[in-house]
């Protein structure tokens, strides 16, 4: 489902020139995400990078023992992408919202 977007909610996007923004804004769409979806799992392909407006993303892996290690948390200053761009191990990482 397509979310209304406005862009200077993100602080990232918000800190752009106009003119680069305005440069980005084709690319961009508005998602509705809902709490515990995850927007990335390990071993898949990256197609999206998340700037969020009103949400938190976090980064989390699975341990050996099944259990659950937060390793990142972002909001609407920051934008999710790969979880590599952050220093996780690829194939222990995933993001939910």
């Amino acid at each position: 489902m397509t979310a209304s977007l406005n862009l200077r909610q993100n602080k990232l996007l918000a800190a752009l020139p106009d003119v680069e923004l305005l440069g980005l804004e084709p690319d961009l769409e508005g998602v509705e995400l809902h709490r515990g979806q995850a927007l990335y799992e390990s071993g898949t392909t990256i197609s999206y990078v998340y700037f969020p407006t009103t949400a938190f993303v976090s980064t989390v892996y699975e341990l050996e023992d099944g259990a659950l290690g937060e390793t990142a948390v972002v909001g609407a200053e920051a934008w999710s992408a790969s979880p590599r761009s952050w220093g996780v191990t690829p194939g222990l990482a995933a993001l939910s919202c």
